[in-house]
């Protein structure tokens, strides 16, 4: 890549973070390419992992409305402390906004932390009010023999760590089982609400995205280039 664009890309994105593509030492072009395929992969996982985060809050959300008989029964039930220092932050960020105080707008503040955490073990007890009942109520079309708190507590912390590198703009194509983890992130989606995973399903690219890998970005940064010299 010429020298003085290659130096403007530095300074935007910084060479730190560029550096993270090019620990092999591949040149400029292929470093630039790799972040622009990164890019392209965090997007196509976008659309699956915002339904699965919406989705899983909401479906937790109902069935503790129905277990307790109260809309905020974050108020009611024994949390975790971290859980109930995210439902006081939850609160008082929404106060500062100037908005009333909401179940609706509490459950909608609250990270995709807290409801991964609804699956430890501190919540199997009775006074907590969610397992084991909860994983049947939350995931009704989840095979039986798949009713595990710990292993879908860890598959879930799985898509968590994904989903924070997704949002946070950091690395994800040296991942070896981005297929996998796709997979993971439908399926959860289908034991949820096969309708929600037929609706994720029209927006989701990441199969195309994944299989092309970098060549198309490395064509379009030479077509790039190529007009760039002759502008």
């Amino acid at each position: 890549m010429q020298g003085q664009y290659w130096k403007k890309l530095e300074t935007c994105l910084s060479p730190d973070r560029l550096a993270a593509f090019g620990h092999d030492n591949p040149g400029h072009r292929t470093i630039a390419a790799r972040y622009l395929w990164n890019i392209a992969l965090c997007e196509s996982l976008y659309a699956p992992i915002h339904l699965l985060e919406v989705g899983l809050r909401n479906a937790i959300d109902r069935a503790m409305t129905a277990e307790t008989g109260v809309s905020d029964w974050y108020d009611s039930v024994t949390l975790r402390p971290w859980g109930h220092d995210q439902i006081g932050r939850a609160k008082a960020g929404i106060s500062r906004s100037g908005r009333p105080v909401t179940s609706g707008r509490v459950i909608a503040e609250l990270h995709f932390g807290f409801w991964t955490a609804m699956f430890e073990d501190h919540y199997e007890k009775p006074e907590a009010c969610f397992l084991p009942k909860g994983i049947k109520t939350v995931f009704p079309h989840l095979p039986k023999s798949l009713h595990k708190r710990k292993a879908i507590k860890a598959d879930l912390d799985q898509i968590r760590a994904l989903r924070n590198r997704i949002f946070h703009h950091e690395r994800i194509i040296h991942w070896k089982d981005l297929t996998q983890q796709h997979q993971l992130i439908l399926d959860f989606l289908g034991w949820l609400s096969p309708d929600l995973c037929e609706l994720a399903k029209i927006v989701v690219t990441f199969s195309t995205v994944h299989n092309a890998g970098i060549q198309p970005y490395l064509d379009k940064l030479d077509d790039h280039l190529a007009g760039t010299q002759g502008a």
